[in-house]
């Protein structure tokens, strides 16, 4: 949970905010905030933090005037909310109701201590609960990478509560006879970052915390030189960046000052569920009926999926020329094949 403070007030950044029993309070910063984030931030919303499943959540809206037509966009790793700022605008402005939780663990959101609270159930639980927090029976869904797993993951086990899917980046899993993390260590090795996270808690926690900058801007690139692959816990302590960065000094300073307040664990929880998750969609009915558009880079290290819609049979498949991080690598692209799709006429 957020830290408590003794007088009833939370600190959210070096801001204190009134918590004493109340919900849905305004929040006026994203964290550590200083004239080089004010830039980046002033045009995008100021948050929320909203009492929802057991948890707090920071939440950025837009379109407030277009209720009843809303769209929920989650966030990756190592992300924020404001990793959708190139998108927030143009959907509001199209007509939707733009919802955007940093989900737990990230930013001023709550941080459960136990690694289990961070499986596939609180995280759908979390999103499932927002909705009934703004009264929608369903809403559109929007993820990129672990965001993505988090939109499959609630479509499967809430399948009612998703009327359409956008993916970015991460397909469908299928679920294999073997839990994921065991596969990934038959298959990459214990050096693969999915495995040593898993195997070695607490590892790159540390390493990431103590090289918050270095590692952020050396992950935050695009246009990379083709190079055999790395663990990636090295980016945290490599002196110079490949290729060219994703977005502006002062963008990356509202990342960089967000992980800087929490550290990384609570976010690094998410992948100490992936087998967990596993288990909890054993029962889950597999196949995947909302209409749903998938968004690829194609130089994304992420895999494109050959059995899409065996799983997804009313899936759009769009391509964009970029890597991994699409939606702020090519915002205007992206935006346009949304709300082209979005647009389309169905029964």
């Amino acid at each position: 949970m957020l830290q408590q403070e003794k007088d009833g007030h939370q600190s959210v950044g070096s801001h204190p905010v009134d918590t004493s029993g109340k919900t849905g309070q305004e929040v006026t910063c994203f964290g550590r905030q200083d004239a080089d984030m004010t830039s980046a931030t002033s045009l995008f919303p100021q948050p929320t933090l909203i009492s929802v499943n057991g948890v707090e959540l920071e939440v950025f809206e837009a379109g407030r005037e277009n209720a009843g037509n809303p769209i929920v966009l989650c966030h990756g790793w190592p992300e924020h909310a404001f990793s959708w700022r190139h998108q927030v605008p143009a959907l509001a402005a199209a007509g939707y109701h733009v919802i955007v939780p940093n989900q737990r663990g990230y930013g001023n959101s709550s941080r459960p201590a136990e690694v289990t609270e961070y499986d596939i159930e609180h995280l759908s639980g979390d999103l499932v609960a927002l909705l009934d927090h703004y009264g929608y029976e369903d809403a559109t869904f929007v993820g990129h990478d672990w965001g993505a797993m988090v939109v499959w993951g609630l479509t499967l086990l809430h399948p009612d509560r998703v009327n359409k899917v956008i993916n970015l980046s991460l397909p469908y899993q299928e679920r294999g006879e073997k839990p994921w993390i065991e596969v990934m260590e038959e298959v990459l090795g214990s050096d693969f970052y999915f495995v040593h996270f898993n195997r070695q808690p607490g590892v790159a926690d540390a390493v990431f915390d103590e090289n918050t900058f270095q590692f952020l801007r050396n992950l935050y690139r695009k246009n990379e030189p083709l190079r055999a692959p790395q663990p990636l816990i090295d980016l945290a302590t490599a002196e110079t960046p490949l290729g060219e960065p994703v977005m502006s000094d002062s963008e990356l300073a509202v990342f960089v000052a967000a992980f800087a307040s929490t550290g990384f664990t609570g976010s690094l929880n998410w992948y100490r569920n992936l087998d967990r998750n596993w288990h909890l969609l054993a029962d889950a009915n597999p196949i995947i009926q909302q209409p749903t558009l998938m968004i690829y880079g194609d130089r994304d290290l992420v895999a494109k999926s050959e059995r899409l819609t065996d799983f997804v049979p009313n899936a759009d498949v769009v391509n964009l020329d970029c890597g991994h991080w699409i939606q702020q690598e090519k915002p205007e692209e992206t935006n346009q094949a949304i709300l082209e799709w979005l647009n389309l006429p169905r029964d």
